[in-house]
């Protein structure tokens, strides 16, 4: 691919340190705050539209033994991330370990979700 205008050392610099530290699973320094965080998702996921099917309870973390963040209500519309698995949960008739991760940093198990395991989510989170 050709470059009309280079990249200053720098930001190659930056970036490429951001990239090492994402995959170490390390936060971005503060230097390099325009770059996206890269906590527990896939960065390159794009967000996706998920719908409870029942009322059910978000957490801030993926199982049940994380504190509940909030409450949603059967047929409420979020916004998901991506998919990990996580403490495995039994109810409404289904049994799994599939979590999904929120743009708002909780997640909501599989279960309550309408579509598949994960709510149709297609990226896996890493």
């Amino acid at each position: 691919m050709h470059r009309t205008s280079p990249r200053p050392p720098t930001k190659i610099m930056i970036t490429a340190a951001v990239g090492v530290m994402a995959a170490a699973g390390m936060a971005a320094p503060a230097s390099a705050a325009e770059a996206p965080q890269a906590d527990r998702t896939n960065v390159s996921a794009e967000f996706e539209t998920v719908t409870t099917w029942v009322q059910g309870n978000v957490r801030i973390g993926p199982s049940t033994g994380y504190r509940i963040a909030y409450t949603v209500a059967a047929n409420q519309n979020l916004t998901a991330v991506c998919w990990l698995e996580g403490g495995t949960v039994s109810a409404n008739g289904y049994t799994h370990n599939k979590w999904v991760y929120l743009s708002d940093d909780n997640y909501i198990w599989g279960g309550l979700l309408k579509g598949n395991e994960v709510g149709n989510v297609s990226s896996r989170c890493w």
